[in-house]
């Protein structure tokens, strides 16, 4: 027996669909099995889970609000990756985008009613910024952006000590690496009884429509795919590759920086050392598993955000560590990723 690997030379919708179908039953029955080493009935386990998650509004309210910092760096994500343009950085950028809206909302002198929208545009261009660096060495010279991208989280997290251990940090909160709370004309309104600050879940909404137009109504987006197709024959053809690299990793970092507004005035009310819990890095699996369309990322974004949830129900609920929770998440997620190589790919099984 001989087993080949092939690459497919069209996916018809029905062989997407069962591959990625296949992939999240396999790893739901890979995690049942941990669950069974771990001594816990696996029906009871996802029946409680499914329950804290879905089965209550607190619950779905929860998918929600962790949805849209993921879904924000997903679709910026998206737009990266359709150049073939390889951000790993919307972690570091997020940072950024909470870091200057911090300081509007801390430290500006604006009237109350320019806060906020000054606040969303502080964290849009601290996002911008910070992942205009391994834009320009990668457009300019060449250098590696995964790499790059990826060293700056690094840097963000030790630009965000610096400020929570040194003079950003607040009075009269005991020595912890937290700021002052926000006052109250720079915190987002929440839909009652929940925590969704509405105005970033609107803002993800519309530019999620934004990105679908830009993609497949105009020239930029016909560029941007012809360089994920072809970089060689994009570059013979006359499109500006240095500009396209540059603006693509742009709006990525933009919109992690957006991100980053939404959950130090929407969620903390103020500047803390955690503020992403991986956000940046969890955007990577919709971005990819969305194909890169825009109103299937955002899909994949609340399947992932449910991820983190069920995470948190399955940590008070089952009893499970943080690190097992993370083994499971993890799972799962290799096996979505995985079926996106099926996807291109299949398996065929000559008999000697």
């Amino acid at each position: 027996m001989k087993v080949i690997l092939e690459k497919r030379a069209q996916v018809s919708k029905y062989e997407l669909v069962a591959v990625r179908v296949a992939s999240i039953v396999l790893a739901l029955f890979s995690v049942g099995l941990l669950f069974i080493f771990s001594g816990i009935d696996p029906f009871y386990a996802y029946s409680v889970i499914l329950a804290g998650v879905f089965g209550n509004a607190y619950g779905i309210s929860e998918v929600i609000v962790k949805a849209i910092p993921i879904g924000l760096c997903a679709l910026g994500l998206s737009v990266a990756y359709t150049a073939k343009v390889l951000n790993i950085g919307s972690d570091g950028q997020l940072i950024m985008g909470a870091i200057f809206a911090t300081w509007i909302a801390l430290f500006s002198n604006f009237p109350p009613a320019l806060i906020l929208p000054s606040m969303f545009l502080a964290g849009f261009i601290g996002g911008l910024a910070w992942a205009a660096i391994p834009a320009f060495l990668r457009s300019k010279y060449n250098v590696n952006e995964v790499i790059v991208s990826l060293m700056m989280n690094y840097i963000s997290l030790k630009v965000l000590d610096y400020l929570l251990y040194g003079p950003w940090r607040g009075r009269g909160v005991f020595n912890y690496p937290i700021t002052d709370e926000f006052p109250r004309f720079a915190r987002l309104p929440l839909i009652p009884g929940t925590r969704i600050h509405y105005p970033t879940l609107i803002l993800l909404i519309l530019l999620t429509f934004l990105i679908l137009f830009i993609m497949t109504r105009t020239k930029f987006g016909l560029e941007i795919k012809a360089m994920g197709d072809n970089l060689e024959a994009a570059r013979i053809s006359g499109i500006d590759i240095f500009r396209n690299s540059l603006i693509v990793m742009l709006i990525s970092g933009g919109l992690a920086g957006i991100a980053g507004v939404g959950e130090v005035a929407g969620i903390q009310y103020r500047l803390i050392r955690n503020i992403s819990p991986g956000y940046g890095y969890s955007a990577i699996i919709p971005a990819w598993i969305g194909g890169f369309n825009p109103i299937i990322v955002l899909v994949a974004s609340l399947f992932v955000s449910s991820l983190f949830v069920g995470g948190n129900v399955a940590k008070v609920s089952l009893g499970l560590s943080y690190g097992l929770v993370n083994v499971f998440n993890g799972v799962i997620l290799l096996f979505l990723i995985s079926s996106e190589y099926l996807v291109g790919y299949r398996v065929r099984i000559e008999w000697m």
